[in-house]
């Protein structure tokens, strides 16, 4: 530990117009698990700068549109051939300045290159038209690049949420600036900086900063024509309040509160429980589309209390990079506090409580932003430990003797990003997925890992609206453009 503390610094810069320039500022990034430590400094950029990273992506727009989709795809695809060198170094940095485990540091940099493929596999469909016959008219729907856009995402999956988005807006014409999380901006600005080298000047700026330097210059501005923004619905809120006096296209991807929904005969096998267990307590519980609410048809409600504990008791929670390590800490202590006041609220209205593993005893790491994992059983349904967004590792599970009762109770929420059912019917899978209000339904899995990447995912109600990958998500990124001609 004293080694980690100890190592080296590293140092960030902003890349703008095809260049690695020096901040107005610097950015300190703590280490999660050791209050002390300090894992680097980013380049804290001003407005100024982030107006120069808006101007070079102007400028660079008519020559990289002007391109077409298979000549783009191809530099995309080039441009990531240098990271593989520096993916171990990369993953360490991501998990210091982050707080997960390597594991999943190392995940996070493999999905940006998974999804940049299956991006610029989608080049051929790019400039598809539709034809309306006429007469009076025959009219052709195309689509067209919109411009700069701003692509804005979060500290957890940094990487690999990036690469829902900024393949597929760089592969429909646009160019790019890029603002990464201010808490774990290093690794990711090495990472953009490599790719953006690249590509041709301006095509891909990297700008980082605090919001409240840097954000009106990357929303609330004239020659941005969209922002992309993954994060909280506060988050959302304020950049659409932001982008609206320009009236800029926004797209959202918020926060989650997904919804499982065990039927009676659900497969509740060792494989079935690792897959739930994981869906909950991933990256410590921080990933927006986690299930945060399980209801449990009664007759397999102690099963999956069972199953889950099981599965938690192998724990160890600790520093991401020791591998032993299986649960690092909490991103930040004010998410650390929110979880452990939710789970004491719901302790102290009645429900029961059950905790696993041990916090780490290591003298650095007691300052860390270390929670043990929970199960949170029966609660009142009105606590925010259900009706809030937890973003940490616990979850309630919710006994239900209705299959009307489950969805209509999975629905009584604001959120609408993810849900799951768990059946052996298919047929009864579908039915009761099709009544959940949400924009992705997995079956007899949940989260990221199960996602298939090739379709469009987003969500609804307060999850946000926009849709990320598939050419939904190329088309996300473009206008749509009809030319009518008469015909008689």
């Amino acid at each position: 530990m004293d080694q980690l503390k100890d190592a080296a610094q590293v140092t960030t810069g902003l890349y703008i117009d095809g260049q690695e320039v020096a901040g107005a500022g610097e950015l300190p990034v703590k280490d999660p698990a050791i209050a002390s430590a300090t894992v680097g400094v980013a380049a804290a950029a001003s407005r100024e700068q982030a107006l120069q990273a808006v101007a070079a992506a102007k400028k660079a727009f008519p020559a990289w549109s002007a391109l077409s989709p298979q000549e783009r795809a191809s530099q995309l695809d080039a441009s990531l051939a240098v990271l593989e060198k520096f993916q171990d170094e990369d993953a360490d940095i991501l998990s210091r300045e982050n707080g997960k485990i390597k594991m999943e540091a190392t995940i996070d940099l493999i999905v940006l290159n998974v999804r940049f493929g299956l991006a610029t596999a989608l080049a051929d469909q790019v400039e598809d038209v539709t034809v309306l016959p006429g007469p009076p008219h025959e009219t052709t729907v195309a689509y067209t690049p919109l411009g700069v856009v701003t692509l804005i995402v979060p500290f957890n999956w940094p990487l690999a949420i990036l690469g829902a988005t900024l393949p597929y807006a760089l592969l429909a014409g646009n160019t790019a600036v890029v603002k990464p999380p201010p808490t774990t901006p290093l690794a990711m600005a090495r990472v953009l900086t490599r790719i953006a080298a690249q590509l041709p000047p301006g095509v891909l700026n990297v700008v980082t900063g605090r919001d409240e330097e840097i954000g009106d210059a990357l929303i609330t501005n004239d020659d941005v024509a969209m922002v992309s923004f993954t994060g909280s619905p506060g988050g959302g809120r304020r950049i659409m309040a932001m982008a609206s006096p320009t009236l800029t296209k926004v797209a959202l991807e918020l926060g989650g509160n997904d919804p499982a929904i065990v039927l009676e005969d659900a497969r509740l096998d060792d494989d079935s429980l690792t897959r739930m267990f994981q869906a909950v307590f991933d990256t410590t519980g921080q990933i927006c589309m986690a299930i945060k609410r399980i209801y449990v048809h009664r007759s397999r409600y102690q099963e999956v209390i069972d199953g889950l504990s099981a599965n938690l008791e192998k724990t160890v929670l600790g520093y991401g990079l020791s591998p032993d390590t299986t649960m690092g800490p909490l991103h930040s202590a004010r998410q650390r506090d929110f979880v452990a006041e939710i789970v004491d609220e719901a302790r102290a209205a009645g429900a029961e409580v059950r905790e696993f593993g041990t916090l780490p005893s290591d003298d650095d790491l007691r300052d860390g932003n270390f929670l043990r994992p929970s199960l949170v059983l029966d609660p009142d349904p009105s606590l925010r430990v259900v009706t809030e967004e937890q973003f940490g590792p616990t979850v309630p599970i919710i006994p239900f003797d209705d299959e009307a009762e489950a969805i209509a109770a999975a629905n009584n929420t604001w959120a609408g990003l993810c849900a799951s059912v768990w059946t052996e019917d298919q047929q009864r899978a579908v039915a009761v997925g099709s009544q959940l209000d949400a924009g992705y339904i997995f079956v007899n899995n949940h989260s990221a890992t199960w996602l298939d990447q090739r379709a469009p995912f987003g969500g609804v109600k307060g999850s946000g609206f926009g849709r990320e990958m598939g050419i939904e998500g190329v088309r996300e990124f473009m206008a749509t453009r009809s030319i009518a001609m008469p015909k008689e």
